[in-house]
């Protein structure tokens, strides 16, 4: 192409050097001569048009070879992209059959292969001693840790409102029971009690949740979670003249007094929210909670015979309560805040040690609701029931496992949400005590098959099953589901190690069981549930 036009170049600049009006004839006043020279100029004319129109017709060919070209290359730049597509796409798909394979093998590389729930050996009879002894033991002393706690709890609460300011500082209320110990299927020790704590600030303030399901402000990895505003009582009140204008003394408003109007309260600093904001930090609160529990139990430690610790630092309120004899029952304060009028709070942190968002984002619980549900079908199901004795086994086994091979993803909230699932699919009549085995792998089959899938919804959030005599709020009941094993997605080691441990439950659990089962001493009288059952 560029030869071409050079050479269009040259037979321009010669035909131009040509002219002969560019040069002219010094005797141009004679005629023959004029008539040859006019004659070769024609001729040369010629020739020159001639070569113009060759070096034409190659310059459009080559333009044509170009676009030819130039139309290969774009079909073989898509084509290649596609390849590239094709060929990444393939070794993702190697990746993850890799990542299965690498599964299977974990499960397969011991005993010959894998174990599913259906494959379990478990004995009737050992089961039935297992779970008569082991009630019977835990029945009796949960009842007494709960006594205990319940009392030193209220001690403990009343010193700490007597210690906050009550105009400035956060009211304080009652606690609330949660977690084995107050849905009666704890079975091992250490004892360990979960009580929320609700708080509130001082008037004119309250607080306003804005939840992952009902605002565009929340993340969408921050499912479950919301955020809490400090806002004071009158802001957002619409049509109200008196926050907005100086009424004068003889006007009164019948929705708002005159200490509202005047007084504005605490600023946000004191309401323990991030600085410059109305947001509520979680990590504010927890030094607030730990510094109010510690000066409370200062004044109140004279009248008890045992020593409280912080076991903890991270979780407020996380106390370690050790008397003379050794003995120490864990206990677990947790600063919450209600979300409005329901049964649902907003906590600090999760006492089961998950891993909780970043602040000031608050995951909601709905543990009250989870327990009225237990009671929900314990008024309907057979007197023999037998759902909370599969509930105990299983975190019997996860604990056991939990201590021989270390610390995996399955916590004892994740068996308690299999369980509410498979008590919402089946008939209440299957739930009989002699029908113990045959739940019991039913719980732990849907746990398998939920780890493989890599997903385990949330019993209640958006989960139409749920009776509605429990008046979940509608919010709840209409959101999309949560997956609580969307930590594993990615986390191929986490993932990959919750399996194994999985398996090691499955295979050893008869073994662990026949093992753990109290035997009658000399006397006749069964092993307390420290002798035999402290895990």
């Amino acid at each position: 192409m560029q030869g071409a036009v050079a050479r269009v170049f040259v037979v321009v600049a010669a035909a131009i050097l040509n002219h002969p009006l560019l040069f002219p004839q010094e005797n141009t006043t004679l005629p023959e001569q004029d008539e040859e020279l006019m004659a070769r100029m024609r001729e040369h004319e010629e020739k020159l048009e001639m070569e113009l129109a060759k070096l034409e017709s190659e310059i459009l060919e080559l333009e044509s070879k170009q676009e030819e070209g130039t139309s290969r290359d774009a079909y073989m730049w898509y084509f290649w992209s596609s390849v590239s597509f094709v060929i990444f796409f393939v070794i993702e798909m190697c990746r993850v059959e890799l990542a299965e394979t690498e599964i299977r093998n974990l499960e397969d590389e011991e005993d010959g292969g894998s174990i599913t729930p259906r494959m379990m050996v478990l004995d009737k009879d050992i089961l039935r001693n297992f779970c008569d002894k082991c009630s019977y033991s835990s029945a009796h002393e949960n009842w007494k840790v709960r006594e205990f706690v319940e009392g030193l709890a209220d001690d403990l609460l009343e010193s700490l409102r007597s210690v906050c300011d009550r105009d400035t500082d956060m009211e304080v209320g009652d606690f609330v029971g949660i977690g084995s110990m107050f849905e009666s299927w704890k079975v091992c020790g250490p004892l360990v009690c979960d009580l929320m704590v609700p708080f509130s600030p001082p008037h004119p303030h309250f607080f306003q949740s804005q939840m992952w399901c009902s605002s565009d402000q929340i993340p969408l990895d921050m499912q479950g979670s919301g955020r809490i505003r400090a806002t004071r009582f009158g802001e957002n009140d619409e049509g109200c003249l008196c926050s907005a204008a100086n009424m004068g003394d003889d006007m009164l408003c019948l929705l708002h007094s005159t200490a509202d109007r005047q007084n504005a309260g605490p600023n946000p600093d004191e309401l323990l929210c991030l600085k410059n904001t109305d947001i509520l930090s979680k990590d504010q609160v927890m030094k607030w909670f730990q510094i109010s529990v510690t000066k409370a139990w200062g004044r109140i430690s004279h009248k008890y015979d045992f020593q409280v610790l912080f076991r903890n630092l991270d979780a407020a309120g996380a106390l370690k309560v050790r008397f003379r004899s050794g003995k120490v029952i864990l206990l677990n304060l947790i600063p919450v805040v209600q979300l409005e009028d329901t049964d649902a709070y907003f906590v600090s942190h999760f006492p089961s040690g998950w891993d909780s968002p970043p602040d000031p984002f608050w995951p909601l619980s709905l543990a009250v609701y989870e327990r009225n549900l237990l009671k929900y079908f314990a008024k309907r199901l057979p007197q023999d029931s037998c759902h909370s004795h599969c509930l105990q086994i299983a975190a019997f086994l996860n604990r056991k496992q939990t201590e021989l091979t270390g610390k995996s993803f399955l916590s004892s909230y994740h068996l308690k949400t299999v369980l509410l699932h498979v008590l919402l699919s089946t008939k209440t009549t299957a739930w009989r005590a002699g029908n113990m085995e045959h739940r019991l792998r039913d719980v732990l089959g849907l746990l398998h098959q939920s780890l493989l899938e890599k997903r385990l919804h949330h019993a209640l959030v958006g989960n139409r099953k749920v009776p509605e005599v429990l008046q979940v709020p509608g919010v709840i009941r209409k959101a999309e589901p949560i997956n609580l094993f969307r930590s594993l997605v990615l986390q191929r080691q986490l993932y990959a190690a919750t399996v194994r441990h999985l398996q090691e439950i499955l295979k050893n659990a008869s073994i662990v069981i026949q093992e753990y089962v109290p035997r009658p001493s000399n006397n006749g009288f069964n092993l307390s549930l420290d002798e035999g059952f402290n895990c």
